[in-house]
């Protein structure tokens, strides 16, 4: 990657990385957020896909499931979708748990479903450069390697009351 096709440092921080720029760009997304589309989610409770998206559905966010494996069934108080653009009404986050070579056609859907779409969150281990630079270049923020669960645990405190080292100073228990 050259200079010039290389994003400025406050959009894109490498996995494991977290800087005072980047846990204020991870805050503002997750505090931006009210609808979640959950790419690849599974009806398995002991799955990660499910516990992350049943977790954000119990920190209020709407959460739309998308598995075409188990479309018409009822999860998070939603009915679970095939595809993204079988979604009505907006979403502000798209959360992709599949691996990165699907990343791509998940990407476009989700542009070209959802105009004023806000992030495109990819899971811990999914990284796609072609797709997030896409994303990019309508607008949207995009996470790589990183999960949302741990991040909202991380920075609005819930790690810090089991004892964990988060990193972030605060006066608050």
């Amino acid at each position: 990657m050259t200079d010039e096709t290389r994003p400025p440092a406050d959009l894109s921080t490498p996995a494991g990385q977290t800087g005072h720029k980047e846990d204020a760009r991870l805050r503002r997304i997750l505090k931006a957020t009210r609808t979640i589309a959950c790419v690849g989610v599974s009806a398995n409770p002991v799955r990660p896909s499910h516990y992350v998206a049943r977790y954000l559905s119990l920190k209020g966010y709407r959460v739309i499931p998308v598995n075409p494996g188990l479309a018409g069934q009822m999860l998070f108080g939603e009915r679970v979708a095939a595809r993204l653009s079988e979604i009505e009404g907006a979403v502000d986050m798209v959360d992709i748990f599949r691996r990165s070579e699907h990343v791509p056609p998940i990407v476009d859907e989700a542009l070209a479903r959802f105009p004023s779409l806000g992030c495109v969150w990819m899971q811990i281990g999914v990284v796609e450069e072609a797709a997030a630079g896409a994303a990019r270049a309508r607008g949207v923020e995009v996470v790589m390697d990183r999960c949302p669960k741990m991040e909202y645990q991380r920075l609005f405190g819930e790690l810090r009351m089991a004892g964990a080292a988060t990193g972030i100073i605060s006066s608050r228990l």
